[in-house]
């Protein structure tokens, strides 16, 4: 089969490689779409990151560089491993794409996404999404009922978004900043208008603040390059700040921003995985005791997450730009996202 192998910085293949095995235990499922996602773009610029180095294997899959890449995507259940119950040849499936060990300290007390040894299906091995099968362990796959295959490939980002908001502590009646409108911000924007939050969000290219509009999912939308944000968030709140804010885009100017325009025992949520080192105005954090949370993917979020969905709290279908092949991943997938983001948000690839 068919499949999108990560061999090293700028380095992804199309290659043939053998269909995955079934084992007890887990299900086989041919893909339907997957998406191209940020972490997605930072291993082939600046990897590995996620992805194990050669010479260095997963301790939990017990593989290195190249490994098959895509961890945002839907498909349908084509076999089922013995003692596998709830799930069902012809379901239409997502998957939490996560290898754990189960057995150290944040594990047993229910945090599995801070396992100790944690990595990602689709970035640490066990297959990936831009392939035309995976097998996996029935323990993360989750039915979406009726939800159309090619939006439900974004339910995996939309869950990071829920579990950023999850953090953040914001609630209904708040005001909450989200600093860039690429697919997670304008995800995490979707979870927080589907609360009843006030959204503003802060971006710069052209596209994506056409689409915060489009999609509804912003109450305002401000251009930090014409205007000051701050000033403007101090303006829309009454000069009281914002109640939350959520920093999307890995640039250390839109944290500084996002410190900025919380009240004072405001929350801030960094919610990007960053390519450099950040650097953090300690002296904004203690003067108005901003509270700076971290993020990592979710726990336990994606039922939740699926039901916002099927009850059109959130709609997914604004954010897919383009849909195409698994051979076109390079060119008209990670160079348009990466040399043309002002052009597309969600790319999904159909293997």
């Amino acid at each position: 089969m068919k499949a999108a192998r990560f061999h090293g910085r700028k380095d992804i293949r199309i290659e043939d490689i053998p269909e995955p095995e079934l084992r007890a235990g887990a299900v086989t499922i041919d893909v339907a779409w997957c998406g191209i996602c940020g972490t997605d773009l930072h291993e082939y610029l600046e990897g590995p990151i996620f992805v194990p180095a050669p010479g260095h294997p997963h301790p939990l899959s017990l593989e290195e560089a190249p490994v098959t890449l895509g961890h945002e995507f839907s498909g349908t259940v084509s076999a089922v491993g013995d003692g596998v119950t709830g799930l069902a040849v012809g379901e239409n499936v997502v998957v939490e794409p996560y290898f754990v060990c189960g057995e150290c300290d944040s594990c047993t007390a229910g945090n599995y996404h801070l396992c100790r040894k944690m990595g990602f299906i689709g970035l640490a091995g066990g297959g990936g999404g831009l392939s035309e099968k995976i097998v996996v362990d029935a323990r993360w796959v989750h039915p979406i009922g009726d939800i159309p295959l090619d939006e439900a490939a974004l339910i995996e980002p939309l869950s990071v978004a829920h579990h950023a908001v999850a953090r953040s502590g914001a609630k209904s009646g708040d005001v909450a900043v989200v600093g860039g409108a690429g697919p997670i911000g304008l995800l995490t924007a979707a979870v927080l208008k589907g609360m009843g939050v006030t959204t503003i969000i802060s971006e710069l290219t052209q596209a994506r603040k056409d689409k915060a509009v489009s999609s509804g999912v912003a109450d305002h939308v401000l251009d930090p390059s014409q205007e000051d944000v701050p000033a403007r968030v101090l303006e829309l709140t009454g000069g009281t700040g914002a109640d939350v804010a959520f920093e999307c885009a890995g640039v250390n100017a839109v944290l500084d921003t996002m410190l900025d325009v919380v009240r004072p025992a405001g929350v801030v949520v960094n919610v990007s995985i960053w390519g450099a080192l950040a650097t953090v105005d300690m002296q904004k954090l203690v003067l108005k005791e901003i509270d700076l949370r971290g993020t990592i993917a979710y726990v336990r979020d994606h039922p939740a997450v699926i039901k916002m969905v099927q009850d059109g709290k959130v709609d997914l279908k604004p954010f897919i730009t383009s849909k195409i092949a698994l051979d076109d991943l390079v060119n008209e997938g990670f160079d348009i996202l990466i040399n043309h983001k002002d052009t597309a948000v969600k790319v999904l690839v159909h293997p």
